[in-house]
């Protein structure tokens, strides 16, 4: 993996991304001590991970009573 600075990645910017394409996985480094903030990888490598629906059922019971009455304000906080 490869790590450019943030200056390096802007004044290389087009070539950097023909590298992502090609496969390689690069690093943005910021500051003096160079900590990594990002990673560019190629779409192809990039994964998420599935979420899995109705992970609280049965954890929670919410129950609106007859005549319950909300205010448009109230409903969005404000």
């Amino acid at each position: 993996m490869k790590t450019f600075t943030v200056g390096d990645f802007k004044a290389h910017f087009s070539e950097i991304l023909d590298q992502v394409r090609e496969g390689e996985e690069i690093a943005i480094a910021f500051g003096r001590k160079r900590e990594i903030v990002a990673y560019l990888v190629p779409r192809a490598s990039f994964t998420r991970a599935k979420r899995k629906l109705g992970i609280l059922a049965g954890k929670a019971h919410a129950e609106f009573t007859e005549g319950f009455e909300m205010t448009e304000e109230e409903f969005l906080g404000l």
